[in-house]
């Protein structure tokens, strides 16, 4: 007779929180002063190696996006009629996401608060070692419909349900 093993009971997931989804070119202008921030500190990386151009323009570039910005793995799946997207945004709240869809791409932008707790001593300020964004665009490939999309956060993890477009078929010949 095989021992039996004792089931632990599940934690209880928090409740997903829907998201709102944010207009695509005002989320374009912020993606772009992130960009300018970044290409601004590869500048002057490459200023510190003393203006030499010498293949290394894109070590300057990635060393300044990972000073800036908090990496965000993804994971797609897709089906016959929708595509789930999955982003790890661990360490954000809801309030400090923003989140656009077009028919091809997603855009996250987010950017934590900074937390200060007043005490008798003083003033204590949440420190983090990572980059306190995310500005992450993901090229989806096929067309979907962004109004009809679904965005949730739960648990650190954006998830994306996302009906896909009718496909148009060209050249195709009418029925007779």
């Amino acid at each position: 007779m095989k021992p039996k093993q004792a089931s632990r009971p599940k934690a209880a997931q928090p409740a997903a929180t829907p998201l709102t989804l944010h207009n695509p070119e005002d989320l374009r202008w912020e993606m772009q002063a992130v960009q300018l921030a970044i290409a601004r500190r590869a500048y002057e990386l490459f200023e510190a190696r003393g203006r030499e151009h010498d293949d290394h323009d894109w070590e300057d570039w990635f060393r300044a996006e990972s000073e800036f910005l908090r990496p965000v793995s993804v994971s797609v799946s897709e089906s016959k009629e929708r595509i789930s997207v999955r982003a790890n945004v661990l360490g954000f709240e809801e309030n400090e996401i923003r989140v656009s869809i077009e028919p091809s791409q997603i855009t996250i932008l987010g950017k934590k608060e900074v937390s200060a707790t007043e005490t008798e001593g003083g003033k204590i300020e949440y420190i983090d070692w990572y980059p306190d964004q995310i500005a992450k665009v993901i090229d989806l490939g096929t067309e979907v419909i962004p109004e009809s999309s679904v965005v949730e956060l739960q648990s650190g993890v954006l998830q994306f349900e996302l009906p896909k477009a009718a496909k148009h078929e060209t050249g195709a010949a009418p029925a007779a």
